[in-house]
């Protein structure tokens, strides 16, 4: 990707460079360790800088620019999302189509319970199933396939389509349809599909011990008893071999920038084109008018107390992880911001990522000039 100065695409550098001394307030205060912030804007890169650590504990390591972050549930919209339009675009499924349809044989009279015939692919993507938020999967099952089939089995919280409860455990149901209707791992399906084509080279599941001083460290593990370092964070993924639509996935701010600029042209990154116009459109509009919360597929759609901050304009869309990443795209000011921290380094009790990735949208947004 091209690198540009803030004013040769219409942002202010001094406002744009307020980012640093709020970035290390923030390390200063104790919100995280590190963090790496890239800003783009008309398809090139204006600001992209790393602060702090990506690790303190046991030992301290400075954080790079090409630091890699377990990404938690950015996962959605870049792995489950995209694929689950790969295939509607191939003619595989329909986004109304029933789960009920889509599982195996075997496993249909598992599903079969109520209410559950009535969810569709759409209401997973759009956290409308009626499934649980989230279950410590991780306690009562001993592998990918019983997780799968536990989710399989569970009973809806409530009707589906009446109301949005954010469920990881929905995107794991999906997992499942993908792997189940193209007979490939989702990981396989992710790096021959989406990455590979992207040149989204340090983007994975499972990332290999070779990148391992690359890694940010998350959390000390009360379950698994270290500090893991390209192990993935979430439970529930751990126990599903790491691979999931959930969670699962690592990668860089720069990776995730051109991520970011493949959505922005709307299906294509340079001669690669890997979803039309139509898909991306349909994605970042909202399926969820009258309910709770505005969502589009696989990605969360601003409002008011957006993490985006006030700023960015009501088309934009974006997505957090629980790990404190985040990537928020403005499609009216063709601007993207990608805001990757180790929030839960050592520990996930540290909060105040929530309040301050608001904050540097509304320091970004600002810079606007024309």
């Amino acid at each position: 990707m091209e690198t540009a100065r803030p004013e040769d695409v219409g942002l202010s550098s001094s406002r744009l460079s307020r980012l640093d001394e709020f970035l290390c307030k923030c390390i200063e205060n104790g919100a995280f360790p590190g963090a790496v912030v890239l800003v783009g804007r008309r398809s090139r890169i204006v600001y992209h800088k790393a602060f702090g650590y990506s690790m303190i504990t046991p030992r301290q390591v400075e954080m790079r620019k090409d630091t890699i972050f377990d990404l938690a549930s950015l996962t959605k919209p870049i792995v489950a999302a995209t694929l689950t339009m790969i295939l509607v675009e191939e003619g595989v499924l329909r986004l109304d189509d029933k789960i009920i349809d889509l599982v195996s044989p075997g496993l249909a009279p598992l599903y079969s319970e109520g209410d559950k015939q009535k969810v569709s692919v759409l209401h997973l993507l759009t956290h409308t199933s009626g499934l649980p938020a989230w279950l410590p999967l991780y306690s009562y099952c001993s592998s990918r396939d019983e997780v799968f089939r536990y989710v399989i089995r569970m009973p809806l919280k409530y009707p589906p389509g009446d109301k949005v409860v954010y469920s990881d455990l929905g995107i794991i149901l999906l997992t499942y349809i993908i792997e189940y209707l193209t007979g490939k791992r989702i990981d396989v399906l992710a790096r021959d599909l989406i990455f590979n084509p992207l040149g989204m080279n340090d983007t994975t599941y499972n990332p290999s011990k070779e990148v391992a001083d690359r890694i940010a460290a998350t959390e000390f593990c009360k379950f698994r008893k270290r500090i893991l370092v390209g192990e993935v964070h979430d439970e529930n993924a751990y126990r599903m071999d790491g691979v999931s639509g959930h969670a699962g996935l690592f990668s860089t701010a720069l990776d995730i920038a051109k991520f970011a600029l493949f959505m922005l042209n709307r299906g294509s990154l340079g001669n690669v084109t890997i979803l039309s116009r139509k898909s991306v459109d349909l994605m970042t509009r909202c399926h969820t008018e009258g309910l709770n919360d505005r969502r589009g597929i696989g990605w969360a759609l601003k409002t008011r107390g957006s993490s985006c901050g006030d700023l960015f304009s009501d088309r934009s869309y974006g997505h957090t992880g629980f790990t404190g990443t985040s990537l928020w795209i403005d499609p009216e000011e063709e601007l993207f911001v990608v805001f990757l921290t180790n929030r839960v380094h050592p520990t996930r009790e540290n909060r105040a990522i929530l309040r301050i990735r608001p904050l540097l949208h509304n320091i970004v947004a600002s810079s606007i000039k024309d």
